[in-house]
């Protein structure tokens, strides 16, 4: 396991990248939208792992609310898993809860959500890629 990516909520990607991209120089290597999570994302590279910056589509949805709630920062930190079926099973068996069931991009990765309140506050994403 390692930390695939930390994810960053913005309100203004733009604005955000002012600083990732032309201020420390990181490249961006995906943009794009993900309807199905109500998001824009920018992917930095660094190192090993990678800067995830998410904008809300609608100020309504949960990275929306958690931004109005929270203001900008750090909204999760994301593992790559090898099995993510085996991750799931072995955190459930320890009393760890997931926020919903193992989704698809489109590109093949698989992720889920474990809850904040299991983790002692962190939003922890699990992340196998295909």
């Amino acid at each position: 396991m390692h930390i695939h990516h930390i994810a960053i909520a913005v309100n203004d990607l733009e604005g955000a990248l002012q600083f990732y991209r032309d201020a420390l120089g990181l490249e961006v290597t995906e943009r794009t939208e993900v309807p199905v999570e109500g998001v824009e994302i920018a992917c930095l590279p660094m190192g090993e792992s990678e800067i995830e910056l998410l904008r809300p589509l609608d100020p309504e949805n949960s990275i929306g609310k958690f931004i109005e709630k929270r203001g900008e920062g750090i909204h999760h930190i994301c593992v790559l898993v090898e099995d993510i079926e085996s991750a799931v099973a072995q955190l459930e068996a320890q009393g760890a809860r997931m926020t919903g069931e193992i989704r698809t991009r489109d590109n093949g990765t698989r992720y889920v959500f474990v809850h904040p309140k299991s983790t002692r506050g962190v939003l922890m994403e699990l992340y196998q890629k295909p």
